[in-house]
C-alpha cells in the first residue's frame, strides 16, 4: 500500500458510478470498498468538513478573527467541491441546480455571524429566512433527485436538525455557555455523518446497478463511517484546540474537555475490539505525546520558546507517529503495515502543525489549504483502519455476525468478544453521550 493510497481524491465519483460489472456482488469476503461505501465516505467527508467550517466561521466572524474571510472561502470551495460529486450522478444541470440552491445559504451563514456582531435585528432575520428557505428547497431537490427514495419530509427534518446544530453552536458560544456549545457540536458532528449515510442509502437504491448492487450501510462500511468520523472530529478540535491555546480564547478548557470526549469515543473503540488492555494502550499513547504535546506546542509558541516549539512537533511528527504506528500494526495484525501507519500518522501530524504555524505566521489562506489537506486525510485514514480491521475479522462484518472475537494478542481477549454490530450501531452516538468522563481544566495561554 502506497502513500498516495491514503490520500486518494475521494471525489471520484465517475468511477464510482461506472457501469457495473457484477464483481462486489460476486464477492463474498466483506470489504470497506464498495462502489456504494465509497459514495457514503464522499458524503461523509464532504458534509463533514461543511459542518466544521462553517461553526469555525462564524464564531471568527463573529470574534473578529482576523482568519475569518480565509475560513469563509474554504467553506465557499467546500460548496463547490460537492458540485461535481452531484453531477457525476445527476448529470451537469443537476450539480448546478444543488450549487445554486447550496451557496447561499454559506453566504447566510456568516451574514447571520456578522448580523449579531453588529446588533442588526432586521439582518439577523433576513440570514434566518435564506437558511430557512434553502431547508425547504434542498429538501425538495434531494427528494426530486432520488426519484423519493430521499422522502422530502424527511429530508427537511434532517437539513433542519443540521442547520439547528450550527446555529445553537454559534447561540450558545455568543452567549458565553462554552459546555452547551461543543456538547452541542459533538452532537451535530454525529448528526451530519447521519445525513451522509441517509442521501448515499438514497441515490444507491436509487440507482442499483450503477452501484454493482453494493450497499452503503453494511457493517464494513458502518465501521469505516464511525472511524472517519472519529477521526474527522479529532482533526477538527486539535486545530481549533492549537488556535484558540495560541490565542488565549475563554473556550479553550472546553474545547480539550471535546477533545477528551473524542478520545474517550476512541478509546471505547478500539476497547470493543482488541479488549481492554489495547484500549488503555491506546488512550496512553494517543494522550501523552499527541493530545498533550498539541497544548504544549500551542503554549510554546504563545511564549516565543522555540526550543520547546521544536521538541513538541517532534513529540508529535516522531515520537507519537511511530509509537502509535506501530501500536495500529501491532493491533491489527500487521494487516495494516506498520511503515504505511507511520507514514500516514507522521502526515496527519504534519498538516496539523502546518495549519497552527501558518496560521500563527498570519498565513490564513495557507493555513486553510493545509486544513483542507488535513481533514481530507482523515477519510483515507478511516478507509485503511477499517480495511485492516474488517480484513483481520471477516466474520464479524459478514452482516451475520457470530459471538465471539478472537484473542488478538493485545491482551484481555475476552472482553472483546462483544459483537461489533452492537458496537458499530452505538459509537456513532459516543461522542454525543459518552458520559463528558473528563474535563482537563488547563491554563490558557496567551500571546506576549
Amino acid at each position: 500500500m502506497k502513500m498516495k493510497k491514503w490520500l486518494a481524491p475521494v471525489l471520484g465519483l465517475v468511477l464510482i458510478v461506472s457501469p457495473a460489472t457484477g464483481a462486489y456482488a460476486a464477492e463474498t469476503a466483506p470489504t470497506v470498498n464498495t462502489p456504494a461505501s465509497d459514495l457514503r465516505a464522499t458524503f461523509d467527508y464532504l458534509l463533514s468538513e461543511h459542518y466544521a467550517l462553517a461553526v469555525d466561521t462564524m464564531i471568527k466572524t463573529y470574534d473578529g478573527n482576523k482568519a475569518a474571510p480565509e475560513a469563509a472561502k474554504a467553506l465557499d470551495q467546500n460548496a463547490k467541491d460537492m458540485e461535481p460529486a452531484i453531477a457525476s450522478i445527476y448529470g451537469e444541470e443537476g450539480g448546478k441546480q444543488f450549487e445554486a440552491i447550496f451557496a447561499p445559504h454559506n453566504a447566510a451563514t456568516d451574514d447571520y455571524a456578522q448580523a449579531v456582531k453588529d446588533g442588526d435585528k432586521a439582518a439577523q432575520d433576513a440570514a434566518t429566512k435564506e437558511v430557512d428557505k434553502f431547508v425547504n428547497d434542498m429538501a425538495a431537490f434531494l427528494s426530486t433527485a432520488t426519484g423519493g427514495k430521499l422522502p422530502e419530509a424527511g429530508a427537511k427534518q434532517a437539513l433542519a436538525e443540521h442547520e439547528a446544530d450550527v446555529q445553537q453552536v454559534f447561540d450558545q458560544y455568543v452567549a458565553k455557555d462554552y459546555e452547551g456549545a461543543y456538547k452541542t457540536y459533538l452532537a451535530g458532528f454525529e448528526q451530519i455523518f447521519g445525513a451522509g449515510k441517509a442521501i448515499s442509502g438514497a441515490i444507491v437504491a436509487q440507482n442499483p446497478d450503477k452501484f454493482d448492487n453494493t450497499k452503503p450501510d453494511t457493517a464494513a462500511a458502518d465501521l469505516r463511517s464511525t472511524l472517519t468520523m472519529l477521526g474527522s472530529e479529532h482533526f477538527a478540535l486539535a486545530t481549533l484546540s492549537m488556535e484558540k491555546g495560541y490565542d488565549g480564547d475563554p473556550d479553550y478548557d472546553y474545547v480539550n474537555w471535546a477533545q477528551d470526549q473524542n478520545t474517550a469515543a476512541f478509546k471505547a473503540a478500539f476497547t470493543s475490539i482488541y479488549g481492554a488492555d489495547a484500549g488503555n494502550q491506546f488512550e496512553k499513547l494517543w494522550t501523552t505525546n499527541h493530545i498533550n504535546a498539541q497544548a504544549d506546542l500551542a503554549a510554546a509558541t504563545a511564549a516565543k520558546n522555540t526550543d520547546n516549539e521544536q521538541k513538541d512537533k517532534t513529540r508529535l511528527t516522531n515520537t507519537f507517529a511511530n509509537d502509535f504506528g506501530n501500536f495500529l500494526a501491532t493491533a491489527t495484525d500487521g494487516n495494516l503495515p506498520a511503515k504505511d501507519a507511520i507514514a500516514a500518522v507522521t502526515q496527519h501530524e504534519t498538516t496539523v502543525t502546518d495549519t497552527f504555524d501558518k496560521y500563527v505566521s498570519g498565513d490564513y489562506s495557507g493555513s486553510y489549504a493545509s486544513y483542507r489537506e488535513g481533514y481530507k486525510l482523515m477519510s483515507g485514514i478511516g478507509e485503511n483502519l477499517g480495511g485492516a480491521i474488517v480484513t483481520q475479522f471477516p466474520d464479524k462484518f459478514s452482516d451475520t455476525m457470530p459471538t465471539s472475537m478472537p484473542n488478538t494478542g493485545m491482551g484481555d481477549g475476552e472482553q472483546a468478544n462483544n459483537n461489533l454490530a452492537i458496537w458499530i450501531s452505538l459509537s456513532a452516538i459516543i461522542l454525543a453521550g459518552a458520559g463528558f468522563i473528563i474535563f482537563r481544566q488547563q491554563k490558557k495561554q496567551h500571546r506576549q
